[in-house]
């Protein structure tokens, strides 16, 4: 049986100096990164979040992914389990510290003395992953994420306006799935096509966190039509802000927009493969319905630099 988990690392820079935030657990005595299990159907990054700030009482906002941990523990019947945990970088962002679940103490420790302090041989590969991001100039990022909108009616059983077409109901149990997914990476700036499906894919995200939804007429298939550069003046307008940002467009939209972002991924850094590889996957797909790609930012503007990608499928 596989049991599947996630967590974050909370990270801060004091004086300069990397420090990282772990827990103790009293009921087994050791010292690890906050984790816990998913709920049922809960996403991977959605869980990391609610996890840490069930066991730290710290809001954080997801940073680039980092290594996962497999390891067997027995479960109820005694038999082992396979547990896979997922884990993520994360800045906090906000929440008072009080300890709610499982956890007694709470310390930020700099690199050396949290690599001491860890108890499984396991746990210190997250910590050298982040060394690694924060020596390479990629721990520090901003989430752009590009949503491709969910399932809508089909064209030929609709007999209105195309912009004025519907999510099904399965593409707006999808649109309420992407709030707290998006909440785990903090968006706050979404630029939507005012086409109708795109705008209910994210306006209960939009209404959730209080965002207001700005729309943009050339990110709908007949604006692009129309008008194709102005997808590259968005994409440059939100590098320029360099926050936390989402775009929500077409099928066809994507390829302009994608293909832009592809010239942002940072090729001289370690593990650049494996973002050049997921980011390829994704762009010939034009994304799924419903999907959001999360690309991890490093700086704004010319100097911005996508460092890390994940496909946050449906």
């Amino acid at each position: 049986m596989r049991i599947p988990a996630a967590g974050t690392l909370p990270w801060r820079l004091r004086d300069g100096t990397l420090e990282v935030a772990l827990v103790h657990r009293p009921r087994y005595d050791d010292w690890s990164w906050a984790k816990g299990k998913l709920d049922p159907g809960e996403e991977w990054a959605v869980a990391a979040v609610r996890e840490t700030d069930e066991e730290t009482g710290l809001a954080v906002r997801l940073g680039p992914p980092l290594p996962e941990a497999r390891y067997l523990v027995l479960g109820r019947d005694g038999t082992p389990d396979d547990k896979v945990v997922r884990y993520w970088s994360a800045r906090v962002v906000g929440g008072a510290g009080h300890l709610v679940n499982e956890i007694d103490e709470v310390v930020w420790l700099d690199v050396p003395t949290a690599h001491a302090r860890l108890d499984y041989a396991r746990d210190r590969e997250q910590l050298l992953a982040l060394v690694r991001l924060h020596q390479t100039d990629r721990l520090d990022t901003w989430p752009l994420v590009v949503v491709r909108h969910a399932h809508a009616v089909a064209r030929g059983s609709w007999h209105k306006a195309d912009p004025a077409r519907p999510l099904t109901a399965a593409g707006r149990a999808r649109a309420a799935a992407l709030v707290p997914v998006l909440a785990a990476y903090g968006v706050t700036r979404v630029v939507t096509s005012p086409s109708e499906r795109c705008l209910r894919t994210v306006q209960p995200y939009a209404a959730a966190a209080g965002v207001r939804l700005q729309h943009r007429g050339g990110l709908s298939e007949e604006g692009f039509a129309a008008a194709p550069h102005k997808v590259h003046r968005y994409l440059e307008r939100l590098l320029e802000h360099g926050e936390p940002a989402l775009v929500c467009t077409h099928g066809p939209v994507l390829p302009d927009l994608l293909d832009d972002l592809a010239d942002l991924l940072d090729l001289d850094k370690p593990a650049s493969v494996e973002v050049v590889e997921e980011f390829a996957e994704a762009r010939d797909e034009r994304l799924v319905k419903g999907e959001a790609l999360v690309c991890h930012v490093v700086g704004r503007g010319a100097d911005a630099r996508v460092v890390a990608v994940e496909r946050q499928l449906p």
